[in-house]
């Protein structure tokens, strides 16, 4: 099969070129492409000037398109759009407070992200999209930027390849003091860049650093998920993830960071080896992370936080356990300590609340924040992360 492009002959070579009579190839037609004379700025979602936001998706043989906006089972809200004459299906949005935005297209009863934006929200599986409304911390502002750095190393403990991102302050070449670090583990069904760009952990850094709320540091996102034969979550069906992937994967996770990502940043980056400069924190799977690799290596970190976390009320986890009940040395080497929480979380809210119960009738000090008419999403563990950072290295 041949077509010409700018005078160029090529060649197509494969399935549909020796296709069959009767084939998929003949039965299923191309689809139809969009009129190249309406901009593209007409066929996309966007911000409008008044921080509405017009949805948009061309599917001109659609029966029923609907926008679905939402961070939650709770918080989810379909919208009907409407088709013009162009096949473009829209619906625009009451005015918005800044802030990033979830959403995907229910076509025809199919779920689907949005193929006109650049911003796909970062997931193992994906199937949701972002809209950014300026206007807040998460906007990337004319202040200095620091760098996003990608670390691809084997992991012995794993005896895989991995990788990790490390943000670094501005014009950091490591040269002079000593920086503090910051490990932040992302959620469940998340990548590593779901932290950097759902999360905005970039943008909030610069801009918290940029107004002199934070000191310099390190923040290193390495991956929660270990991908391990017996601790990979597609295996286990939801009701036994808790019983069996969780505790499995927390222990690899557990090795990767005490035998491979903590030297590998003390090797690659001019980094404070003590225990006040190292902070440890996490969200939903990574608050359990978090929690297992800070009680089990208390000795190592000054800093923890869970925000919405998995806990050891339903996770349980021995060494956990075992320094809950040893409070003063908890209290002794922990400068903060931080629980937070969505008020309405209907995943780990119970976690949480039996985490807070346990804490305070072991006499272990935290501080402890629940978000107001917030459930298990990122409007809790964005602000979460941003008071968090405030606190430390000080």
């Amino acid at each position: 099969m041949t077509f010409k492009k700018n005078g160029v002959m090529l060649l197509l070579a494969g399935v549909l070129a020796f296709a069959p009579v009767g084939s998929w190839a003949e039965t299923s037609p191309l689809p139809k492409v969009p009129d190249f004379s309406i901009p593209v700025k007409n066929y996309i979602t966007a911000v409008n000037a008044d921080n509405s936001v017009t949805f948009r998706l061309w599917a001109p043989d659609a029966r029923r398109v609907a926008v679905v906006t939402g961070a939650t089972p709770e918080s989810l809200a379909s919208h009907v759009m409407t088709r013009d004459a162009g096949g473009i299906w829209s619906w625009r949005s009451p005015v918005l407070s800044a802030g990033l935005y979830e959403y995907f297209f229910n076509i025809d009863g199919f779920r689907s992200a949005d193929p006109g934006s650049s911003y796909p929200k970062p997931q193992r599986q994906v199937n949701t999209s972002l809209v950014l409304v300026p206007g807040s911390i998460l906007d990337t502002r004319a202040v200095p930027h620091g760098d996003l750095r990608t670390l691809t190393y084997h992991s012995a403990a794993l005896s895989a390849e991995r990788q990790l991102y490390v943000w670094t302050p501005p014009g950091y070449d490591g040269t002079g003091d000593a920086l503090p670090v910051l490990y932040f583990y992302h959620g469940f069904g998340d990548t590593g860049l779901s932290a950097v760009t759902q999360g905005r952990i970039p943008q909030i850094m610069d801009n918290l650093l940029a107004e002199g709320k934070i000191k310099p540091m390190l923040v290193v996102i390495p991956d929660t998920e270990t991908d391990i034969p017996h601790a990979v979550p597609e295996n286990f069906p939801p009701a036994e993830r808790r019983k069996d992937f969780y505790p499995a994967n927390a222990q690899a996770a557990d090795r990767e960071l005490m035998n491979d990502i903590i030297p590998l940043i003390g090797q690659r980056f001019n980094v404070r080896p003590d225990a006040d400069g190292r902070a440890l924190a996490g969200l939903s799977q990574g608050g359990y992370q978090a929690l297992v690799s800070g009680m089990t290596h208390l000795e190592s970190f000054g800093w923890l936080a869970s925000f919405s976390g998995v806990t050891t009320a339903t996770v349980p986890n021995r060494n956990v356990e075992k320094r809950l009940n040893q409070p003063q040395s908890i209290n002794q080497q922990l400068r903060y300590f931080a629980l937070v929480v969505g008020e309405k979380d209907g995943v780990t809210g119970g976690d949480i609340a039996a985490l807070k119960r346990e804490l305070e009738q072991n006499g272990v000090k935290f501080d402890y924040r629940a978000y107001p008419e917030l459930g298990h999403e990122m409007d809790v563990w964005r602000p979460a992360y941003a008071e968090f950072v405030q606190k430390l290295f000080k």
